[in-house]
């Protein structure tokens, strides 16, 4: 086994990881917007968060460099036909830096008016319109759906490959293994 599939293998279950804490995430914070009682909505924000600091925040950084490390591993440019390779990297690298803008230019802004409506409501002592409404923003929605719908389609490019760039020779230690002479493959295999 080389040290390419061991990281490969890494980069997969990062991305499981990731993958599953966003789910985790985004579940709970349904749940939460639905909870008519403001006790729950904060058991359900504190679950919300152990998903957000556990598996979303670190597993960010870790599926990103991990991928970067296989592909160098793995001797695919991931500046795709500009660095004589295939496009699908360069195009989930793009698709990847898209996705993490999403928190500066989305999530924290509308995460400080979304604070700032719980503070209200928990001065209140219930859930208000406020909050109720704060839980909807539709920015949020739509980043959420494109933060979703962008790992999807990112995890199709590396399970697909498309975009593949002009042949090139197989990295170190992944070159074909030669017939025996005298021997034929199956026909399933030609």
């Amino acid at each position: 086994m080389s040290i390419a599939l061991i990281a490969k293998l890494l980069h997969v279950l990062v991305g499981i990881g990731l993958v599953a804490g966003i789910v985790g995430r985004d579940v709970t914070l349904r749940r939460a917007a639905r909870a008519g009682d403001l006790g729950a909505v904060h058991a359900l924000l504190d679950v919300a968060m152990v998903f957000e600091r556990i598996f979303v925040r670190p597993m960010s950084f870790l599926v990103l460099a991990s991928g970067l490390v296989t592909a160098w591993l793995q001797g695919t440019p991931i500046l795709g036909t500009l660095a004589g390779g295939t496009n699908w990297p360069l195009a989930s690298l793009v698709l990847f830096i898209a996705i993490a803008l999403l928190v500066p230019l989305v999530f924290l802004p509308r995460g400080r008016r979304f604070e700032a409506a719980l503070a209200a409501a928990d001065a209140r002592g219930s859930v208000t319109p406020e909050l109720s409404e704060a839980f909807r923003d539709p920015m949020v929605e739509r980043a959420r759906v494109v933060e979703v719908v962008g790992l999807v389609v990112i995890v199709a490019l590396m399970v697909l490959k498309p975009f593949r760039g002009p042949a090139r020779p197989h990295p170190p230690g992944h070159e074909p293994v030669p017939a025996r002479p005298g021997t034929s493959l199956p026909s399933a295999c030609r």
